[in-house]
């Protein structure tokens, strides 16, 4: 490109940068942060909580303390044991032709609840597993959507 008198030089244009990625220029490792020298260059980080020679630091301590009583608290929350339908009411049968039955076991999006929600024994949750089979063969249940 030929020399154009009207057209500012590279240095007023950018300024008093100097060399772009290296020391001297107040961007990086000038004056302004103290000391020139790498930009990623922090030096020791034992101030930010870092591990230290001795184990963990006071602030992981305290996050562990922390965790541990917020897993006691949800133990509390859980007072009574779930009780299904079929134990307390001794007249429910469950049947594949009674749809209405077997959608209290399923989820709105048609799966199968598990038994720490639907509080059925392992014997109540395998009779109505098959029950739920039988009845979305038979389409009377729908099944689930293909999460594939």
């Amino acid at each position: 490109m030929p020399y154009d008198e009207n057209r500012p030089d590279r240095g007023d244009r950018f300024g008093d940068r100097g060399d772009r990625f290296g020391g001297g220029g107040d961007r990086f490792g000038g004056d302004r942060f103290g000391g020139g020298g790498d930009r990623f260059d922090r030096g020791d980080r034992y101030d930010r909580g870092e591990r230290r020679e001795g184990g963990t630091s006071v602030k992981a301590r305290l996050r562990a303390k922390a965790r541990k009583r917020d897993r006691k608290n949800r133990k509390r929350t859980f007072a009574r044991k779930k009780v299904s339908r079929l134990t307390t009411d001794k007249t429910v049968v469950v049947d594949y032709k009674d749809p209405k039955l077997l959608r209290s076991f399923l989820s709105e999006t048609g799966k199968i609840l598990p038994r720490r929600i639907t509080g059925n024994t392992a014997k109540q949750q395998r009779v109505v597993a098959l029950a739920v089979k039988r009845a979305r063969h038979l389409a009377l249940l729908p099944y689930p959507p293909n999460m594939a």
